[in-house]
């Protein structure tokens, strides 16, 4: 398989020179990705709501990607301040409770801007590989 890569359309990705997604063999490694409704360009202020529109965007980049959230082996967590783990890993609790990746969480001194809270990495496997 060649690789791939991914676009949300994101005006980050230009931008900053990445993709949102690179397909490299049966994997998937999707960049770490903010809350942002990249629609509308808004972020919410609540750290869960912001972890609930970075698993939306994650599950539409996986489906483009011919994946899905079901095939996560990896994820990686990012917050800002200690407060913010409990609400992120309960929204990680209902996105993956089955499903059960790898993961880390870490808290971290900041993120690229100051209202974004949260970010999250994946990597998963393809549904069907070539």
């Amino acid at each position: 398989m060649t690789r791939r890569l991914i676009s949300t359309g994101s005006p980050f990705e230009s931008a900053f020179g990445y993709s949102r997604a690179v397909i490299d063999g049966d994997l998937v490694f999707v960049s770490g990705t903010t809350g942002y409704d990249y629609v509308t360009m808004t972020l919410p202020e609540d750290v869960a709501e912001q972890a609930r529109n970075i698993f939306r965007t994650l599950d539409a980049v996986l489906a483009e990607a011919g994946s899905s959230l079901a095939r996560v082996v990896r994820a990686q967590y990012f917050v800002t301040d200690r407060s913010y783990c409990e609400p992120v890993l309960g929204v990680c609790g209902e996105v993956f409770g089955d499903i059960r990746p790898a993961a880390g969480m870490y808290v971290v001194a900041g993120l690229l801007k100051p209202e974004m809270k949260v970010e999250i990495e994946v990597t998963a496997r393809l549904l069907q590989t070539a």
